[in-house]
């Protein structure tokens, strides 16, 4: 809510910049999108790693951190 109310003063201040800003926003989005991606796999193999470390220690009882 807080950005539209800031793209509305922009709007009013610099329309041309705001027009810009509005056609510019869905092709960057798109130019991120395989970076997100790439985080999210690079996370879920992080925590396959971790979980494969800890191992041992969960099996042998250890004590439980709240992670």
């Amino acid at each position: 809510m807080a950005a539209f109310f800031l793209w509305c003063i922009l709007l009013f201040l610099c329309w041309p910049l705001a027009l810009l800003a509005l056609v510019l926003a869905p092709l960057v989005w798109l130019i991120l999108l395989p970076f997100r991606l790439l985080g999210f796999a690079v996370g879920g193999a992080l925590q396959l790693v971790k979980a494969i470390f800890f191992l041992p220690a969960r099996i042998l009882g250890g004590p439980r951190l709240g992670w």
